[in-house]
């Protein structure tokens, strides 16, 4: 990349685009060369934005908020090409999964739109009861003083859309900070935004590295409500940092595709493309992507052949080709890592069926089968385009002990026709979503989302949950005779 073409952002903070000397470089996975530059921000920057947004009063109408969330929709279809390409730069993802994102954060806007044009307030009248008076009991919804939101690398544009969106409707402020990985989208969405008519005071974003500026994005004492999505380990931490603050953690999924054993061929055929959909979908970089398939004895070895010859016709490559359907991971380190999980797997008795090589952070869709239950590869969550198939026994009890056997609880997804089987399952797995005949992250972006264990601590994001947890219920009460 000639250096004419590198971005070098600012953090967008109370109207005004900030610099520091110190910078913090992205880059362009199937290269490793540096995109673009954003600053390395600090406490101070964050603590000026959390105190601009605590200050500030929104007054926006609600026909006013449903409009800007309209045009920020349709602003994003207009940018889609250069939002998509930025999103392949700074991501690694192929041309085709960064426009799917794209439309995906349309969505987003378009549901907060509706949802902003809806009063939310109950009434309760009081003389139900023989203790009754003359009065109704009526609740509105106020924003808070400012909300944390801190988003994970691998969905840059719709990740955040989830946070900002429902803050919008709502009539909140937000800070932002994004992962130091992919941070240039987020400046790229604020500045949509603006242009949409959003006051800058209502959505600021601050870059930089965790450790000078993550602390700040936890404790600040004007922050009321910390939204996070990405890894366990983190999440805890802002847990236990938080304290008394509102905490909506997303972490991580390990979330299985169940093939049960009344499936025809047909039937076989079809699973296997939703496996292989689902587990290389955005590189397998999803909280959501199928980390482990789970296929019952009798049905395993048809299963197997229709997912080889999938994964096989997957075309993995360069990410800026419009043909290549699978480009990489988020950088070479974490392609090594997941690749010698599957090594390991094979030590331990696992058979790699198709590896065609790995090239830096690119991965093929590594299709292993006969993975132990108990091997790291399905055991962890294996943030990439792996395709481990673990072979079950012809038993729903012994199946759903071995899917709930993690310390995760995402999403799920089953297959099957047999509608007792499907609601059993959707009664005896410890998850929270369970799809009958779908990958386990599917889902429209207004529907309730989150998990339970380490997937989450059960604080359900999509946009009508977000805009109910993005405010506090006021009661009142007035005469009211007759």
């Amino acid at each position: 990349m000639n250096t004419s073409d590198i971005r070098n952002e600012g953090m967008r903070i109370g109207g005004k685009v900030v610099f520091t000397d110190a910078k913090v470089p992205v880059h362009y996975p199937y290269t490793n060369e540096v995109v673009g530059t954003v600053p390395a921000g600090t406490a101070e920057h964050a603590r000026k934005a959390f105190e601009l947004a605590a200050n500030y009063t929104p007054k926006l109408t609600r026909y006013e908020r449903s409009q800007i969330l309209q045009r920020a929709g349709e602003l994003i279809g207009e940018k889609r090409e250069y939002l998509a390409k930025w999103l392949t730069l700074e991501l690694g993802i192929c041309h085709q999964h960064a426009i799917y994102e794209t439309k995906r954060a349309q969505d987003v806007y378009q549901f907060a739109a509706a949802e902003a044009l809806k009063d939310d307030g109950e009434i309760f009248s009081c003389d139900l009861t023989h203790n009754g008076r003359e009065r109704k009991i009526f609740t509105k919804r106020e924003p808070v003083k400012a909300i944390s939101a801190i988003t994970p690398f691998n969905h840059p544009l719709n990740m955040v859309s989830h946070k900002i969106a429902p803050a919008i409707a709502t009539n909140n402020c937000m800070v932002c900070k994004p992962t130091e990985l992919t941070p240039l989208t987020a400046l790229t969405l604020a500045d949509i935004l603006y242009e949409a008519g959003l006051p800058p005071e209502m959505f600021q974003v601050v870059t930089g590295w965790p450790q000078d500026i993550g602390d700040e994005m936890i404790t600040n004492e004007n922050i009321d409500i910390i939204t996070f999505t990405g890894g366990v380990l983190v999440g805890k931490v802002i847990a236990s940092k938080a304290g008394y603050k509102r905490q909506a953690l997303e972490l991580g999924g390990n979330d299985p595709l169940i093939v049960l054993n009344d499936l025809n061929d047909a039937d076989l055929d079809r699973a296997a493309a939703i496996a292989v959909a689902g587990a290389t979908g955005n590189s397998g970089q999803r909280c959501t992507a199928i980390k482990r398939i789970l296929v019952q004895d009798s049905v395993a070895d048809k299963f197997v052949q229709l997912v080889l010859e999938k994964a096989k016709a997957v075309r993995f490559g360069d990410p800026q080709d419009p043909n290549t359907q699978l480009g990489c991971v988020i950088h070479e380190r974490a392609a090594e890592l997941f690749e010698k999980r599957v090594f390991m797997a094979a030590e331990a008795g696992a058979e790699i069926l198709y590896h065609p090589g790995r090239q830096g952070a690119l991965l093929p869709p590594i299709v292993v089968d006969k993975v132990p239950h108990d091997s790291e590869l399905v055991m962890e969550e294996t943030f990439g385009p792996i395709v481990p198939i673990v072979r079950v026994p012809d038993d729903d009890a012994k199946v759903m002990e071995i899917s709930n056997g993690t310390e995760f609880g995402l999403s799920s997804g089953v297959c099957t026709n047999d509608l007792n089987r499907a609601i059993a399952y959707i009664n005896g797995l410890d998850v929270g979503t369970c799809n009958i005949w779908e990958q386990p992250g599917y889902r429209i972006e207004m529907s309730p989302f989150g998990g339970i264990k380490n997937s989450g601590n059960g604080v359900k994001e999509g946009v009508i949950e977000a805009m109910k947890f993005f405010t506090n219920v006021k009661t009142y009460s007035l005469p009211w005779p007759g």
